[in-house]
């Protein structure tokens, strides 16, 4: 498949450029490919206070941080995002707002807007209604696209961000048409990587190699009829690649996420990986977390990469893929990514692309994220690792 070219290359000349805070791991939404820790009710631990993470935000400043994203869960259930917007300005951030577009309210855009917020992106699942509230377990559609109206009425850049997946990506020529017709700025499909509930529900969620293929088409056509008006982003998926992505440019090299309970993490997902200690920014200054933490430094350069990666020539280019999938496909975050075809692990991808499309196959429900599915989770059941 052609490469999309929405791969960032970047430099961070050792500085966590984006910084990602996690302020709840709570949410309206039930959606089974959520990024957040399939055991997210005991990860959240007590949340951050609006002082504290003021001080992950100045300490963040002074390491260097420069674009920063509030996310989750669902970030508008905090009754303080807006405080923290108008501190981050202040701060000199080029400020994010990840949303599911629950919670806001014209008074709110209003508030986040006087803040000083720079862009929002909103999620959508579908051009259907009910399509798009059977996958989220809620009735959103319609105020999501309300949303997306509002958000565009206020100035803000319209960036939308739709997940893609077996169930929806036929809809990819219908979701271009309906962005084009809200405004749409940003357009981004992103083929899910599959961690935490993504995983679990993999055998369920994998589109074809020809539906990813069409979707591509209609994404191209689409770029060819709109030119500039909107750029559109179609993010490959790594098992029908063979190569891994260059994982947030290297681990620990320009990416810091911060979970609700303070834990500094080089990625959203680190936390499936077993063995490894996230401190939190309760105990430590976001200073040591990011430069002395035996955590950020594990897999840090190339000296922990072994055979293939070690004398391989894409090592300064893909890193070494995801740490997060070496760990959850093969069991040992040091190990090849397996979606690398050098990987000796790399037929743990087609043993997954094919066992989800095998004639006959027994077709399963979406495991949606609750808590009490997490507990399911844990006991074994549905494990697909």
């Amino acid at each position: 498949m052609p490469k999309d070219g929405s791969v960032v290359r970047l430099d961070g000349q050792g500085k966590p450029l984006w910084l990602v805070l996690e302020l709840t791991y709570e949410c309206p939404l039930k959606c089974p490919w959520c990024s957040n820790p399939v055991d997210y009710a005991r990860r959240k631990g007590e949340e951050l206070t609006t002082d504290e993470w003021k001080r992950v935000l100045r300490e963040g400043r002074e390491l260097g941080a420069l674009q920063l994203g509030f996310t989750g869960g669902e970030p508008l259930l905090r009754d303080d995002i807006e405080e923290l917007v108008a501190d981050a300005t202040a701060l000199g951030y080029y400020t994010n707002l990840i949303t599911s577009g629950v919670g806001l309210s014209e008074a709110r855009l209003v508030k986040l807007k006087e803040a000083g917020l720079k862009q929002i992106q909103l999620s959508l699942q579908s051009s259907e209604r009910e399509l798009t509230d059977r996958l989220v377990g809620a009735r959103v559609h319609d105020l999501k696209l309300d949303v997306a109206r509002r958000i565009k009425a206020h100035g803000f850049p319209m960036v939308l961000n739709v997940p893609v997946f077996r169930h929806n990506i036929d809809q990819v020529a219908d979701i271009l048409e309906l962005a084009a017709d809200l405004g749409v700025d940003y357009l981004e499909f992103a083929n899910l990587q599959y961690y935490n509930w993504a995983l679990l529900n993999r055998d369920e969620l994998m589109p074809t190699r020809s539906q990813i293929e069409a979707a591509e088409h209609a994404v191209q056509q689409m770029r060819e009829r709109v030119g500039d008006r909107m750029t559109i982003y179609f993010v490959i998926p790594d098992y029908y690649e063979g190569r891994p992505k260059a994982c947030m440019n290297g681990w620990g090299a320009i990416h810091l996420t911060i979970g609700p309970d303070g834990a500094a993490m080089p990625c959203q997902e680190a936390r499936a990986i077993e063995g490894l200690d996230f401190p939190t920014v309760r105990e430590k200054s976001l200073d040591w977390l990011w430069n002395e933490s035996p955590t950020f430094r594990k897999f840090r350069g190339d000296e922990w990469m072994r055979e293939p990666c070690r004398s391989c020539d894409d090592k300064e280019t893909d890193f070494g893929g995801c740490r997060c999938q070496a760990f959850l496909l093969t069991g040992d975050a040091a190990n090849t990514d397996p979606a690398c075809s050098r990987s000796p692990h790399h037929h743990l991808i087609g043993d997954a692309v094919e066992r989800a499309h095998a004639p006959g196959r027994t077709v399963v429900p979406l495991v949606m994220r609750t808590a009490g599915n997490a507990r399911l989770q844990r006991s074994g059941e549905g494990d697909h690792a």
